[in-house]
């Protein structure tokens, strides 16, 4: 159950950093509601971080936290964003997933 919070922990701040990418696009109250929804998906990501935490190794339970935030923010830019994916990019992210893969088969 604790991986699973993780995950979703991770789904959190992958949706925080979505929010302050559309907030830095918008303006007025538009913008004030993305940053409102930073802060909700902030508080969530962090709640479930420290829930899981009390489980798991803080070393693996973070790095996975945010490798799967860095992950899937480099997927939202690509996809929400329309920023480049080059070879590069998307070689590093796997290495990434291969990494958080590794983590998780390693850890008790």
């Amino acid at each position: 159950m604790n991986w699973i919070l993780l995950i979703i922990a991770g789904l959190f701040e992958v949706a925080f950093a979505a929010c302050l990418g559309k907030a830095k696009e918008s303006t007025g109250i538009i913008a004030t509601y993305w940053y409102i929804g930073f802060l909700i998906c902030l508080s969530i990501s962090m709640l479930l971080l420290v829930k899981v935490t009390q489980q798991l190794p803080i070393g693996t339970a973070y790095a996975v936290w945010t490798g799967i935030g860095a992950v899937g923010t480099v997927l939202v830019g690509i996809f929400l964003f329309k920023e480049p994916a080059t070879f590069w990019r998307l070689f590093f992210i796997t290495t990434l997933i291969i990494s958080i893969v590794g983590l998780k088969v390693v850890s008790h």
